[in-house]
This record gives C-alpha cells, sequence and structure tokens, in this order.
C-alpha cells in the first residue's frame, strides 16, 4: 500500500513539473507579458511600501519621542502659557514632599548649520523617580556619574549625529560660541534631540536658574492631589496625554499619505489583472491540451497558483528595494513638512525593522492574488470544450461587464449613502472609495455602450469596421483606461485641491499677517520689560500683545489667546461666521470669545453657544460670538479680550508682540532690540520673513503629495503602454483582412492610432466631471473631517488643459511603439497569420 501511494505521489510530482514547465515556457515566448505583470507588481508595492515606510519612520519618531523618560508619557507641572520659571519652584515643592524632577527645554543652532534648529533637553536624572529608563536605559551609578560630571555627556540618535556630520566625542560650538558635552549616540534617542544634564543645558539655552516643566512619577500624578497654597496660580498639573498629541495631530497627514499609496497600489494591480489575463486568453489553447492530456482541473488551478506567486515574490522583492528608495527620497520633504506643521521631528534616514520588509513583500502576494483572482476562476470554471473557442472567452466577457454593471451601481449607491449619512473620516474615505472604483468599473460599460450607438449610427464599411473593432479591444484594454481615468481624476481633483488651497491659503496670510514685526520674548520679566519699553518708541504706531494658554477641550489640545480691542483686528482679521453686526465690539465688552473653524468643527460647538473652558478655579463658559479661518493649523485655536484672560490667569504675561510700524523703520528697530534685550534672529521675525516661511512649509507640504500624483499617473501610462504593446501581438490578425483588401499599412497606423485616441480621449472627456467631483469630496468632506476646515471649490482651465494635455502625451508615447511595429512589419508577416489561425 506504501509503494502504490508513494509511486502516486511521484507520478503527481511529475505531472506538477511538466506540467509547470510548459506554462512557464510561455513567458520565454511572451517576454513583455512577463516585464508587464513584473512592472505591474514592482510598481504597485514599490508605491505602497514607500508611504507605509515613511508613515512607519514617523510614528517611531513620535514614540521615541513621547517615551524618552520613563519609557511612557509624563505628567508634568508647568506654568499654563508654558514659559520657563525659577527653579526655586522646584525646591518649594521638593520640600513639601512632591517627587518632581526639574526639565529645561528649548531650542539652539549648532555652528555650521544655521538652518536647522535643535531641541536640547536638559534632565536631572538624580531626581528621577528610581528605575526611570531614559532614552530606553536605567542609568547605574557610573553612567548617572559620567552623565553629570564635568565634562558631561550628550545624547543624540545616530541618525542626527550622522546627519550633522560629527563623531562620537565632538564637542560643537553653538552659535553664540559655547560649547556642548561630548557627543555619544543612543539608539532610543528621538531625532533631532540633543538630551544633557540640567546644569548643562541652562547656559547653553540662556535661561540660568530656569526650567521649563517638572516632571511627575506616574502613580503619583494618578492621585491627582492638590497643589500646595503656595503654588496655586503659578504651575498646572499636565496629564501625560496632553503633552504628547503628535501621534493623534498627525493621524489625518499619514492617513492621506495611506490613501494615495493604496490609490497607486490599486491602479498597478490593473497592470497585473490584464497581463494575466491576457496570458490566460492566449494559452487557451495549452491549457486544453494539457487538460486532454490527463491533468487535472485542480493540478492546472495548483501550477497557475505557483506560477503567479513565482512573479509575486520577484516582483515584490523589486518593489520593496524600490519602495525603500523612493521613500528615502521623499523623506526630506515629509519631514520637513511635519516639522513646519505640527513642530514634529522625524529622523532624517529610515530605519525600518524586518517587519516592514517581509510585509511588502506578503503586499505583493497578496496584489497577484486580488488582480488574477478572476483569471484563476474563470479558467477553472470553463469546460474542456470552451477552451478551444475563442468566443467562449468574449462571452464569458460579456457576462462579467453585465455583472460588472450592477457593481458600479451598488458602489455609486454606497458612495451616496455614505455621503448623505456618513460625519467621519471613514465614511468620507467610503465615499471616495465608491466613487472612484464605481467609476472605474462603470467606465467600460458607458465605453461598450456608447461604441454600439455610434456603430447603429455609421453608415461606412470602413467606419463600422472601426467601431466594432474598437469595441472588440475594449476587454484587452479596459483595464488600462480605468487605470489612466483613476490616475488623471487623482490629478484633477488633488491638483484643483492643491492649487485652491494655495490661493486661499495666500489671500488669508495677507489678511492675517498685518503686523511689520513679532517679537517673541525669552523670559517673563523679559516680556515685561518689553510691555513697558515698546509704547516709549515714536517709530512704532501699535503695539498689539498676545497672551497664550495651552488647554485641553474634550480631550484636543487648543491655544486659547488673549488681545486687545484695536482696530488693526477689525481690519485684518476675516470672519467666517459671526453673531450680530458688532463681534469684535462683543469680544471687547462681553464674556464672549472667537474660535477657529477647525476647533468649532471638531468641537460641534455654533454661533451662540457657550464653550466650556477649564480655568484654575472652577469653569469658564463664554459665549461664541464669530468662527474664523486659521488654516494649516492642527491645533485648536480660541480668542478671547486680553482682560478677561488675564481675570483667570493674573500671572501671564504676553508671549508675542506684533508691532506695526513704517517698513523703513523696521531695521534700526531690530538693532535697537537685539542691543537692548540681547534677543536672537529667531525671536524677531520680519512680516516678508514669516510669509516666506509659511509658503515654504505648505510647498513642502504638499511637495510629497505632488510626487505621488504624478508617479500614480506615470504607472496608468505604463498601463496603458504595456496593454497595446501585448495587444499588438495579435493585432496583425485583425489587420490582415483589411491588408488584404487593398487598405495601406500607413492606413492601418491611422486607422490603429485613431481606435487608440477614441478610446483614450473618451476617457478622458469622462475623467474630467469625476475628477471636478473629487476635488469637490477633498474640499468639503475629506479636508473638513481631516483637518477641520472647508475649502471653496476652484477649477483652473489652464490647469485641466495641461493634464489633459500631459495625459494625450502618454497616450500618444504609449501607442508608439505598437505603431512602429506594424509599420515596420512585411506582407510575409500578414500573410503569415492567416497560417496560425485556429
Amino acid at each position: 500500500m506504501a509503494g502504490v501511494l508513494l509511486a502516486r505521489a511521484s507520478t503527481e510530482v511529475r505531472v506538477f513539473w511538466h506540467s509547470l514547465r510548459a506554462l512557464l515556457s510561455h513567458w520565454r515566448r511572451h517576454p513583455v507579458q512577463f516585464f508587464s505583470v513584473l512592472t505591474g507588481l514592482w510598481l504597485a508595492t514599490s508605491l505602497l511600501t514607500g508611504v507605509q515606510a515613511l508613515n512607519s519612520q514617523a510614528r517611531d519618531s513620535y514614540a521615541k519621542a513621547s517615551q524618552l523618560i520613563g519609557g511612557a508619557p509624563q505628567a508634568s507641572l508647568a506654568t499654563a502659557n508654558g514659559v520657563p520659571f525659577s527653579q526655586e519652584l522646584f525646591v518649594g515643592l521638593r520640600r513639601a514632599g512632591w517627587p518632581v524632577s526639574p526639565v529645561v527645554q528649548g531650542r539652539l543652532t549648532l555652528k555650521g548649520h544655521e538652518q536647522q534648529r535643535l531641541q536640547l533637553l536638559g534632565i536631572e536624572p538624580l531626581s528621577l523617580p528610581a528605575g526611570s529608563a531614559v532614552a530606553g536605559q536605567v542609568l547605574d551609578s557610573a553612567r548617572m556619574v559620567e552623565f553629570v560630571s564635568p565634562p558631561g555627556s550628550t545624547w543624540i540618535a545616530p541618525q542626527t549625529l550622522e546627519a550633522l556630520g560629527y563623531r562620537e566625542g565632538d564637542r560643537p560650538t553653538t552659535a553664540s560660541g559655547q560649547s556642548l558635552p561630548p557627543l555619544h549616540s543612543q539608539a532610543d534617542m528621538a531625532p533631532g534631540l540633543l538630551l544633557v544634564d540640567i546644569g548643562f543645558a541652562q547656559p547653553l539655552l540662556g535661561l540660568p536658574q530656569q526650567v521649563s516643566r517638572l516632571l511627575l512619577p506616574a502613580d503619583f500624578a494618578a492621585s491627582a492631589p492638590a497643589l500646595p497654597d503656595a503654588f496655586k496660580g503659578l504651575l498646572v498639573l499636565k496629564r501625560g496625554s496632553e503633552e504628547n498629541d503628535l501621534a493623534r495631530l498627525t493621524e489625518s497627514f499619514h492617513l492621506n499619505l495611506d490613501a494615495l499609496g493604496f490609490l497607486s497600489f490599486l491602479v498597478g494591480l490593473f497592470i497585473v489583472h490584464a497581463a494575466i489575463g491576457l496570458a490566460l486568453e492566449q494559452r487557451r489553447g495549452l491549457l486544453r491540451t494539457l487538460r486532454a492530456c490527463g491533468v487535472s482541473a485542480r493540478m492546472l488551478i495548483v501550477c497557475l497558483c505557483v506560477e503567479l506567486g513565482g512573479l509575486a515574490l520577484l516582483g515584490g522583492l523589486a518593489g520593496v528595494l524600490s519602495g525603500y528608495l523612493l521613500a528615502s527620497v521623499l523623506l526630506p520633504d515629509v519631514a520637513a513638512s511635519l516639522r513646519g506643521l505640527y513642530g514634529a521631528e522625524v529622523a532624517g534616514q529610515l530605519s525600518l525593522s524586518p517587519w516592514w520588509w517581509l510585509g511588502g513583500i506578503g503586499l505583493s502576494l497578496l496584489g497577484a492574488l486580488l488582480a488574477g483572482a478572476n483569471s484563476l476562476l474563470r479558467a477553472a470554471r470553463l469546460p474542456l470544450l470552451a477552451l478551444a473557442d475563442p468566443q467562449a472567452w468574449h462571452q464569458a466577457y460579456a457576462r462579467w461587464l453585465r455583472r460588472q454593471a450592477w457593481v458600479a451601481m451598488a458602489l455609486a449607491v454606497l458612495a451616496g449613502a455614505a455621503w448623505t449619512w456618513g460625519d467621519s473620516l471613514g465614511s468620507g474615505f467610503v465615499l471616495l472609495a465608491g466613487l472612484l472604483l464605481g467609476a472605474a468599473l462603470g467606465l467600460p460599460v458607458l465605453l461598450n455602450a456608447l461604441l454600439s450607438a455610434l456603430l447603429g449610427r455609421s453608415r461606412s464599411v470602413l467606419g463600422q469596421w472601426f467601431l466594432a473593432d474598437c469595441r472588440q479591444q475594449l476587454p484587452a484594454l479596459s483595464l488600462a483606461l480605468m487605470a489612466l481615468l483613476l490616475a488623471l481624476a487623482a490629478n484633477i481633483g488633488a491638483g484643483s485641491m492643491t492649487a485652491g488651497f494655495r490661493q486661499t491659503f495666500a489671500d488669508w496670510l495677507d489678511q492675517r499677517l498685518s503686523a511689520e514685526l513679532y517679537i517673541n520674548p525669552q523670559t517673563p520679566a523679559q516680556a515685561r520689560e518689553l510691555q513697558g519699553w515698546l509704547p516709549e518708541q515714536p517709530a512704532i504706531a501699535a503695539v498689539l500683545p498676545s497672551w497664550q494658554v495651552p488647554l485641553q477641550l474634550q480631550g484636543w489640545p487648543a491655544d486659547l489667546y488673549g488681545v486687545i480691542d484695536h482696530a488693526s483686528y477689525r481690519q485684518h482679521w476675516p470672519l467666517l461666521e459671526a453673531l450680530g453686526e458688532q463681534p469684535w465690539t462683543q469680544l471687547a465688552s462681553a464674556d464672549s470669545l472667537m474660535l477657529s473653524e477647525q476647533t468649532a468643527r471638531r468641537l460641534k460647538v455654533r454661533l451662540g453657544d457657550r464653550l466650556d473652558i477649564p480655568v484654575p478655579v472652577g469653569q469658564w463658559a463664554p459665549q461664541v460670538v464669530a468662527i474664523y479661518a486659521d488654516y494649516g493649523n492642527p491645533r485648536g485655536h480660541l480668542l478671547v479680550n486680553a482682560e478677561h484672560l488675564l481675570a483667570h490667569w493674573p500671572q501671564l504675561t504676553p508671549n508675542r508682540f506684533n508691532l506695526r510700524i513704517e517698513p523703513s523703520a523696521v531695521a534700526p528697530l531690530v538693532s535697537a532690540l537685539q542691543q537692548r534685550f540681547s534677543l536672537d534672529d529667531s525671536r524677531i521675525v520680519e512680516q516678508a520673513q514669516l510669509k516666506g516661511w509659511s509658503s515654504q512649509i505648505f510647498e513642502r507640504t504638499f511637495a510629497a503629495t505632488a510626487a505621488l500624483n504624478s508617479l500614480t499617473l506615470g504607472v496608468a501610462g505604463v498601463a496603458l503602454f504595456i496593454s497595446l504593446l501585448t495587444q499588438s501581438q495579435s493585432r496583425l490578425g485583425q489587420l490582415a483582412p483589411l491588408w488584404a483588401l487593398g487598405v495601406s499599412r500607413r492606413q492601418l497606423m491611422q486607422l490603429n492610432l485613431g481606435q487608440t485616441w477614441l478610446l483614450a480621449l473618451l476617457t478622458l472627456l469622462l475623467a474630467l466631471p469625476l475628477g471636478i467631483a473629487l476635488a469637490w469630496c477633498l474640499d468639503t468632506v475629506i479636508n473638513v473631517q481631516a483637518f477641520g476646515w472647508r475649502l471653496p471649490l476652484r477649477v483652473f482651465p489652464l490647469q485641466l488643459a495641461q493634464l489633459l494635455a500631459l495625459a494625450v502625451l502618454a497616450t500618444l508615447l504609449a501607442s508608439a511603439w505598437p505603431l512602429l511595429r506594424l509599420y515596420r512589419s512585411q506582407p510575409a508577416d500578414l500573410l503569415r497569420t492567416f497560417a496560425h489561425e485556429d
């Protein structure tokens, strides 16, 4: 019995091996199709894994930053507006039995690296709770002594050390001429951060005897003890989650990148699906022969699956490597965007786990399975004799087209339901997915109907052949045209949204940044001195101080600003909605506030509502009298009168002074400020400089999006090129009868090009309304749910014309090589096609 089973297994292995060799021989005879499958898997995997690498790197940096001390986000005591305070408060709290540990934090610039501001963090390891981890490791006595004793030690992430061009033990100098303790790289340090003992950090930051916050052990903070009376009003307790909002604030940014990556993945799979379907159709004779020789349908499907898995492994390996390179190229722009928008530091070099590499190959295998499942199912279900019938495949396509129409209608209904009843970012993406996939699946159905209608109206024989043959090409070209539709619609939608945002953002900056000079004091004492000195300067037309208090409103980080009553705000602070005709007068006199659009949406408040604001004593509930735009700010933004703010936080000092001054008087005033108050360039900002920074942040924010959009359009062009190229191998048999009837090869080329352009132009015309609808969804649904603000829909005809011209050029380039092959074909080639017809 065992011998019989062994012989049967050996026979099965031989049948499997010979069947697999026979199937693989197709790729040797058709290298273009082999290239198309690998290209599709490569591009799909590359774009998606590249986006995943960017997001993974950013989230890893957030985690390291939030877990730098203690291995978890820390609760702390700080001033209400986050400015430094005297370390005498630390001494007093320790004497009162509070186990606090001081931290000083600020930014500095190293000599030779003036364009990069690093964050310096000073800690006192001796007062940290026992067993606290610092950068992932517990300091023993020897390490602690080395850290605090001269010359000390500066911990730095290996990526930051390499990016700055320093080596272990170097002592870099700050822009002010002070030397840092020797550098030592630590694997778990957050990027862009330097960690030193507080005794070294205070003079480096110009904060002698000052601390930024006091850390508290988690168990002590959980009991929510009341501050001693001597410290009430001076310090406030901030929970760990309040200090680490980066992951939450940047969630929408990363989600949008994920959406672009998955769109590119989908477009790449269209290439694979088209190539596998064409290969299966061309091998129907081989499948018939193998089945006639006794190969079971189950064995045939196993061989096809193994073949597909091998292709997926090759494409996945190439895709993961390309994704890594793509992420490396885009990482600087993404890091600059996160730094400018959210203040988040992300490592400038990729450091990915082995799971990312394995996950990329797994994505390729999954993509190949999704792309080839339909073809495998069709091959398994077609009867043996039908494999030899060319019409069986076209009949199967017609049946599939009818099912595809029903699926497209169902997706359209799903999109409508998400728009009508959805109220979240997830429902917004369901709306986009239903709209795009429904339109893509409906494209072949609509093209088939249009060509059938035109065919019924055609009177010439050649015209009827032109349209009938054009419709006959739809099964082979439909997926490429669907990819072109999706890519062009995505470019129209994202391009319209980006250009509209750019114009809206520029107009908003011109209105909001009205002051000629912005001064940021370094300490409360300096703020009080500036508050008395600035109004005495004759060159200054108006001094507009502002006070800031960071808050948590319903779990979201927000900033509450206090401003004085001045005509400049009425003239240069545009409001989207207002309660009554004099909102600024109400803000100055009544117990009221204004807030940003995204804050109002996030907190679900409207004009006339009262908003509960936590204050040091009890709750404050001012009335909402106006809503304004605040583009690009992920945090909540609220505006109240300064007198009302100071009634609850009397210890506050201004954190910024906005100065209205004649442009010619700016330079002398800046010189006087630097001489009297020793303010560096980072604390004196001119209007043009601030606008330049804001515009630069905006452009770099959308640089990665623009690059991915361009890559998506390029993938669609590749899909169309590969489809036309693979189809050209079977086109001679369809064109030979026309040549035999007297149609010249030049006319055949023109007819072939006309068919391609007709299908492409119809697709482009359908992509226009789809792209505008996508832009509307991005402006009014995705932006609102992701960032909280709504943008006006703007359509730019010149931009649409440029995109259409690029799409036409891509179509021309895609059809150039097949047309050249047709032009170079000899009469013998056209005659030879009849000899190989089944």
